[in-house]
């Protein structure tokens, strides 16, 4: 017998409880037969505009991840995606591995996807080096983003942050402010353009921005969504999302 809305694929999210965007992003990328089931790691909204404020939030991510990830797998996913971009970034690549397989752990040695193994794969199909980085933060998350991108072996051409003051906040950037934030970081000496921050609702604005710039336009939610079809056997094509769901 198998699950009879999730006959193909089960997936669980995991996000922030103040995040109102990966969701419902997510949801609209289903394809047939396959569910999402959303759970969510309990923070507060507090303030993100200096070190001790995103240090206490990255706490309270680091220590309510775990418990979040074991209320979805009662479920029997077939597969977790970790809907936090902090946490993949803040303490550079050489500790990933050891995050991830704290993930995966949690989840019952079920597949795991997290922002930079999803970003690394996209950039990787599409043979992208030099980047030019979107972040929901102030500067004490923009350098952290910049620099593990630098450290995975990226040429950071540029990188700007949205400037949102909380966890909350971040889902207020608007579709102008990411379309003028687009074109500001766009340029001849850039191959693709990456957004982090799973609640910047930014699906919407990158597939139509591949279309004036040209490139590769990653957005956080889409590619991770793409990478846990991808990697658990789901192959369907979907247009209107970017040009990796509807062409790898």
């Amino acid at each position: 017998m198998t699950d009879s809305l999730g006959a193909r694929l089960k997936v669980s999210v995991v996000v922030p409880s103040t995040n109102t965007s990966a969701q419902p992003e997510m949801e609209a990328l289903r394809p047939h037969q396959v569910t999402n089931h959303t759970g969510r790691m309990v923070i507060r909204d507090t303030t993100m505009v200096d070190e001790p404020g995103f240090d206490h939030v990255m706490t309270s991510i680091r220590n309510s991840t775990h418990p979040a990830i074991q209320s979805v797998v009662s479920c029997d996913p077939d597969c977790v995606i970790v809907g936090v971009s902090p946490e993949s970034y803040w303490d550079g690549p050489a500790s990933h591995a050891e995050v991830l397989d704290s993930m995966r752990e949690a989840a019952g040695n079920r597949p795991v996807t997290m922002s930079p193994d999803a970003i690394n794969t996209a950039l990787g199909v599409h043979g992208a080096r030099r980047v030019a980085v979107i972040t929901p933060y102030l500067p004490v998350g923009d350098d952290s983003v910049g620099r593990f991108f630098k450290d995975c072996g990226y040429e950071v051409v540029r990188i700007r942050g949205l400037g949102m003051p909380s966890p909350a906040k971040i889902s207020h950037a608007s579709e102008e402010q990411l379309r003028d934030v687009v074109t500001e970081i766009d340029g001849p000496d850039v191959d693709a353009i990456v957004q982090v921050g799973t609640n910047v609702a930014m699906m919407r604005v990158a597939a139509e921005a591949e279309k004036w710039t040209g490139k590769p336009v990653i957005s956080n939610n889409a590619v991770l969504y793409w990478h846990a079809l991808r990697q658990n056997g789901i192959a369907d094509r979907m247009h209107g999302f970017g040009s990796l769901l509807s062409h790898h």
